[in-house]
């Protein structure tokens, strides 16, 4: 193709070049939220702070309490309160780091500075073992802070290296390429957790070198993105004056106010906040519900977090075709039902039964990958052009790893039950929300009114 004077339009070539370095910084990012919030962290915090509680059986639901800032909570729902509290430091942090992003052209810097930091923090969480479970809970609110600071720059980037019939593609190679990346890690974990007698490793110490691992890696290939990816200008800049962490605040409080002019914009991000947290809190939780509710060991809960994330590669790739012809709202709609019907069926699952829970597993997968990356997607569509670091900031405060609403109703209902079928059950509600909230939404409304070019299917 040729610009009317005649000169090659390069603009999609380098748009690919950029997208396939954007890809890798799913790949970086996944194996921390995979290896260590959805898998090993759970389970070994709840290890560790059982000992600390006086529990006998580390391999028994811990409903004993440790103190943690005057507060006395359950061993067994304690990783679920920290992520909690992460989100809501989140709600305070995020939208002003937002801000912060959409006023600079180094969006690249921020999103490879924030991964570096977390990176850091999260490999402290080798240092946790026998009854030292402070430094874990310090460390897993940190760097899953940073986690979504890193990710606001992120999401901003594809708004600057795709155009809008190119997002929902993009997105859904992203998170698919992400899940290659978390699945890969964490084969090379499975094989340390498994074997660690023929290697010469106790448990904890296997333990917790994979979870040191997911640091490395998260610090290590933030490096391809951070190396090719180039800056871009910032565009429609909201005036103000001060330093930029002040003209952030002023830009927030702005977009804050200007929200209310964009309904549908609204209306997805509240229907996004409730089925996001549901599927976010049935991720964070599957270890800790397959070894302490259905008897799993280990070995089966990893293996079916691994067939999850390559699952999940073909879901999102999936979804992403599925995008192209019926659209992405439409989509996220279907799989919004798909996750009624898991959550439903995941209540019933008999202990020790591992086909039903394979098969589960399966389902997850080919939904998981799909609802996220067209989240995604769509909502970078309902974002008015320049203001993608703040929308995203609030997206993302909600997003993986962070859940709030889902994980503190979790662990509420397994302290007032002592049983964890009913805290999974409740999760339903998020996506009977969800699926509601999105009923109501006129996407080509949305997206026109954003100022955006209306995708062929939307």
């Amino acid at each position: 193709m040729t610009s009317p004077g005649g000169i090659a339009d390069l603009g999609p070539l380098n748009r690919a070049r950029e997208q396939k370095a954007w890809y890798w910084y799913d790949w970086a990012n996944s194996a921390f939220f995979t290896t260590t919030l959805t898998v090993l962290f759970a389970p070994y915090m709840i290890e560790v702070a059982g000992k600390a509680a006086g529990c006998a059986d580390p391999d028994e639901t811990c409903a004993r309490t440790v103190s943690l800032l005057g507060l006395h909570l359950a061993a067994g729902s304690l990783p679920f309160y920290l992520t909690s509290f992460a989100t809501i430091l989140s709600a305070f942090v995020l939208p002003v780091v937002g801000a912060m992003v959409d006023r600079s052209p180094h969006k690249k810097r921020h999103m490879a500075g924030f991964a570096w930091s977390g990176a850091a923090v999260a490999s402290l969480m080798f240092f946790m073992q026998g009854e030292s479970w402070q430094i874990g809970a310090v460390s897993v609110v940190v760097s899953s802070i940073l986690a979504g600071c890193s990710l606001v720059s992120y999401s901003a980037i594809l708004v600057d290296i795709s155009t809008e019939d190119e997002r929902d593609r993009v997105s859904s190679k992203g998170w698919a390429f992400g899940y290659l990346g978390g699945g890969t890690l964490l084969l090379v974990n499975l094989g340390i957790v498994l074997g660690h007698d023929a290697i010469g490793l106790d448990k904890g110490m296997a333990v917790r070198i994979s979870l040191l691992s997911a640091a490395v890696w998260w610090a290590a290939f933030t490096i391809i993105p951070f190396v090719r990816l180039r800056d871009h200008a910032p565009v429609n800049v909201v005036p103000e004056s001060g330093s930029l962490f002040q003209r952030s605040f002023g830009q927030l409080f702005t977009t804050l106010r200007e929200l209310r002019g964009y309904p549908m914009t609204l209306t997805f991000l509240l229907a996004y906040l409730f089925y996001n947290d549901g599927i976010q809190t049935v991720i964070y939780a599957a270890s800790t519900y397959g070894s302490k509710q259905l008897d799993f060991g280990q070995s089966v809960l990893i293996a079916t977090i691994l067939l999850i994330q390559f699952v999940a590669f073909g879901g999102a790739l999936y979804f992403g075709r599925l995008a192209e012809r019926y659209g992405a709202y439409r989509s996220i709609v279907w799989g919004t039902y798909a996750w009624m019907v898991i959550v439903v069926v995941a209540m019933f699952l008999p202990a020790r039964n591992i086909a039903l829970f394979l098969l589960v597993g399966v389902a997850i997968g080919i939904v998981l990958g799909g609802t996220q990356a067209l989240s995604r997607s769509f909502f970078s569509l309902l974002i008015p052009r320049g203001r993608e670091g703040e929308y995203f900031a609030l997206y993302n405060a909600a997003e993986r790893g962070t859940s709030w609403f889902g994980t503190l109703l979790f662990g509420v209902v397994f302290q007032l039950t002592g049983s964890y079928r009913p805290a999974i059950f409740a999760l339903i509600v998020f996506f009977v929300i969800g699926a509601v909230l999105l009923a109501r939404l006129d996407p080509e409304r949305g997206i026109r009114e954003a100022g955006n070019a209306v995708p062929r299917a939307v």
